[in-house]
């Protein structure tokens, strides 16, 4: 994704919030805001300060109307700082590759042209959005997760799926997660089994995403 952000002419500032590399103070220089995916839970707000600083800069960039996109942490942290709740997953926590299926509202977004209506994405999640921001439109759901994709206003989109991972980014985030201590009942066999399945449907899906997102969601005038 941020090849393809960079072949769209949009210059990246990468941060490592967690490692206390600083937030912006303001949002002169800011075209856009991606928040990706971590270890941590939005439930550990608490005790996190690094974490609070963030959903306070989440909040200020939609409220401006920046486009704003999060990628599981981040999309919880965008569904906490805008006023829907995150919570444990009721069942297992997913992980793997899973059926995702674009809904109504999803099927006439424009961000998710070219997607098809179900196909398959990676997901790695303890937690779940349970209830989205108030205004907030769900756009794609699973069979274990109601709230897979949303948007809220113009610009926001929070993605519970890691569709920013190329193979190699994909086969270190199963293994790195490992099983969430054995509560996702899957195998390392397993679950290399279903990216072998799976991975160039979830490619090409991905690609889309990407494109659609830096084409349509980040202004043009804004490029550079």
């Amino acid at each position: 994704m941020a090849a393809t952000f960079r072949d769209h002419g949009f210059k990246l500032d990468i941060r490592r919030v967690d490692q206390s590399v600083a937030i912006p103070t303001d949002l002169d220089d800011v075209q856009g805001v991606m928040i990706l995916g971590g270890p941590m839970n939005v439930t550990e707000i608490a005790q996190l300060p690094w974490m609070q600083q963030e959903a306070a800069f989440i909040k200020r960039a939609h409220e401006a109307g920046l486009p704003v996109i999060g990628i599981c942490l981040g999309a919880q942290l965008i569904a906490h700082a805008l006023g829907g709740q995150v919570g444990p997953k009721e069942g297992p926590p997913d992980l793997g590759f899973y059926a995702t299926s674009i809904g109504i509202p999803g099927q006439t977004e424009i961000m998710l042209s070219g997607v098809p209506w179900q196909h398959p994405q990676l997901y790695s999640c303890g937690q779940e959005v349970k209830q989205v921001p108030p205004g907030a439109t769900v756009l794609a759901t699973t069979a274990s997760t109601k709230v897979a994709c949303f948007k809220v206003g113009l610009r926001t989109y929070g993605f519970l799926f890691h569709f920013e991972c190329d193979r190699p980014m994909a086969e270190a985030l199963l293994k790195e997660t490992g099983d969430f201590g054995g509560r996702a009942n899957k195998s390392a066999t397993g679950l290399a089994g279903e990216l072998e399945q799976n991975y160039a449907t979830f490619a090409r899906v991905a690609d889309r995403l990407a494109v659609n997102l830096a084409a349509y969601c980040f202004p043009l005038s804004r490029q550079g």
